[in-house]
């Protein structure tokens, strides 16, 4: 038989209250209902836009995919006779040094000698040449279009591709600071409607504008989003989520998330003009944003900033849909307020990113998420940058590495179930680095063994990033979760940001940015495993205070266990926990 907590009543600012001493907001999700059909449709509704924005973070390795090319014959050039394309490329295009034909370059006359079978790079080596005046012939074999191939991205405008994903990933850093603040004063449910209509507006702007710095600008504001709509979907399944089901949630977003980069593949492979596979990536945002008004805002969020007749409200529907109607109607404002009143009464009006580093249990914290994100991100596009680096096709590459995060998530649940946060965080960091400087060794014609070396470190940075979003949202407290989130995304970005320079290091310094690569998760694993404090199967915390009262808490019991072991065995047992103390 379960036994309620005890009930008592408490008077605060004059007015009467319940006081419910052993209960807490996890205990009251319990009452109506736990893990039940409202947690398993609420989630079911905020994984599909998940889905899709995995779609829109790797569509430009198709949108931007970088054909073949070389330049266009010369505008009035007379050749006569019957000539075949590969002779007449010949007599055009001269050949770089592996003999491949240049793509920047064409001759200024025909070298009718190149014919000659006979005639080296060397007889011709003083021909006179010129760039492309004309154009650039492209290879739509693979992809039948591009931004590349539409605005002519290559040769000296070759950078502007790489500039493109940049300012996505700083719309995506840029998303993860504002959105998360915004989040936190008006409400996750609010932003997370915002956040679909504004994808669906500027996705769609993005596939039919006609120029590349509209292309640009309206990729940074779909960046923005794609922050908005992870840190807020986590934050709002999380907060309806009693304790004992906040890991399979976390694990079933990440699995959403790995399932959209398989479905891009697909998409991908099927629709090879960008602009459309743009539009039918962002045309599902517009049903999303449809349907969004049936989410339920987040209870806790509602009770911390005094509005209880919503939450109640709230709740009730929750408890109907659960089974759990009797128990919703019992509930009262005033049971409700008493459960939080520690919390309400303790909480600030409004909170900044200052409120992350105020306290010495949040500087902690802090410090070490910064560490933890940045690596992560750092290490993951620094594996996955360019699917076209590995030489096969760019839709199987895609596919794979999905596929294998898979293996990797499964291993991650169970260790974060059944072990605990802490320790796979660190894990993961570690093996994530350890690949990565492990195919330092690997001889470069052992392409199958780097390229599976590579595949497993991304899969374990997976890994690490599933980890770190529910670990993060357990480690913050409610009242600055969606700030501190919104923080620790935005050191990810900066990660993916720095990456790219990364690599251009890699052309003076090869063996560099592999070490540079492998050393950042490895050192921040190894912290997060030292410093963080463990929250599997612990209430969240709700305020500052109780953060920095449960860090005081585990610092008085090591304290005591320290000076246990160091009384005098010469000692009364009975005097050994009095001196201790």
């Amino acid at each position: 038989m379960a036994v309620r907590p005890e009930v008592t009543r408490q008077t605060i600012h004059g007015k009467s209250f319940l006081s419910l001493d052993t209960m807490t907001f996890a205990d009251l999700l319990d009452r109506i209902g736990g893990v039940g059909t409202f947690q398993i449709l609420h989630s079911i509704l905020l994984a599909f836009p998940v889905c899709m924005v995995a779609c829109h973070n790797f569509l430009q390795n198709f949108t931007a995919a970088f054909p073949a090319h070389h330049c266009k014959q010369k505008l009035g050039l007379n050749i006569s006779g019957n000539i075949s394309y590969e002779d007449l490329m010949r007599v055009t295009i001269p050949l770089n040094q592996k003999g491949l034909p240049e793509r920047c370059r064409r001759f200024s006359e025909p070298q009718w000698m190149m014919l000659n079978p006979n005639v080296t790079l060397a007889n011709i080596s003083d021909a006179e040449t010129e760039s492309c005046l004309d154009g650039w012939v492209y290879d739509t074999s693979v992809v039948r279009s591009s931004i590349i191939t539409e605005w002519d991205l290559v040769c000296d405008l070759s950078s502007m591709r790489q500039m493109a994903q940049s300012v996505y990933m700083v719309g995506v850093l840029l998303g993860g600071a504002v959105f998360g603040g915004i989040a936190d004063r008006f409400g996750r449910r609010t932003v997370l409607i915002w956040s679909y209509m504004q994808m669906s507006i500027a996705g769609t702007l993005v596939a039919f504008l006609p120029s590349f710095p509209c292309y640009v600008f309206f990729r940074l504001i779909s960046g923005m989003t794609f922050s908005s709509v992870l840190l807020n979907t986590l934050c709002l399944m999380l907060e309806w989520m009693p304790v004992k089901g906040r890991t399979l949630a976390g694990t079933f977003i990440g699995y959403v998330f790995t399932s959209g980069q398989m479905v891009l593949s697909g998409l991908a492979y099927a629709i090879r003009d960008w602009r459309w596979l743009q539009f039918s990536v962002t045309a599902p945002f517009y049903f999303f944003f449809v349907y969004s008004w049936l989410l339920q805002e987040s209870g806790r969020w509602l009770i911390l900033n005094g509005r209880t007749d919503q939450a109640l409200t709230n709740m009730r529907r929750v408890a109907r849909l659960n089974g759990k109607e009797d128990e919703g109607l019992k509930m009262s404002k005033e049971e409700v307020i008493a459960e939080m009143q520690n919390e309400i009464s303790n909480r600030k009006s409004s909170h900044s990113l200052l409120d992350l580093i105020r306290t010495p249990g949040m500087r902690r914290i802090t410090g070490c998420l910064m560490m933890v994100w940045f690596s992560t991100s750092f290490a993951y596009y620094g594996l996955a940058m360019d699917l076209q680096k590995f030489g096969i096709s760019i839709y199987l590459v895609q596919f794979c590495f999905g596929a294998i995060d898979i293996p990797a998530k499964l291993v991650a649940a169970l260790t974060m179930t059944f072990v605990g946060r802490r320790m796979t965080q660190g894990l993961f960091l570690i093996l994530a680095g350890t690949m990565i400087i492990a195919n330092i060794f690997v001889p470069v014609d052992m392409q199958v063994l780097r390229t599976a070396l590579a595949a497993l470190g991304k899969g374990c940075c997976a890994s690490a990033f599933m980890c770190a979003y529910l670990y993060s949202g357990e480690l913050f407290p409610t009242e600055i979760r969606q700030t501190g989130m919104g923080f620790s995304d935005m050191n990810a970005r900066v990660g993916s940001v720095v990456a790219p320079v990364i690599h251009l290091i890699g052309e003076y310094i090869p063996i560099l940015p592999a070490v540079i690569f492998g050393a950042a998760p490895i050192v921040s694993g190894i912290a997060a495993t030292c410093l963080l404090p463990e929250t599997r199967n612990r209430p969240l915390s709700d305020t500052i205070q109780e953060v920095e009262d449960r860090r005081k808490k585990r610092n008085w019991k090591q304290d005591v266990e320290l000076k246990l072991e160091i009384v005098p065995l010469t000692q009364k047992p009975e005097n050994c926990f009095k001196d201790a103390i």
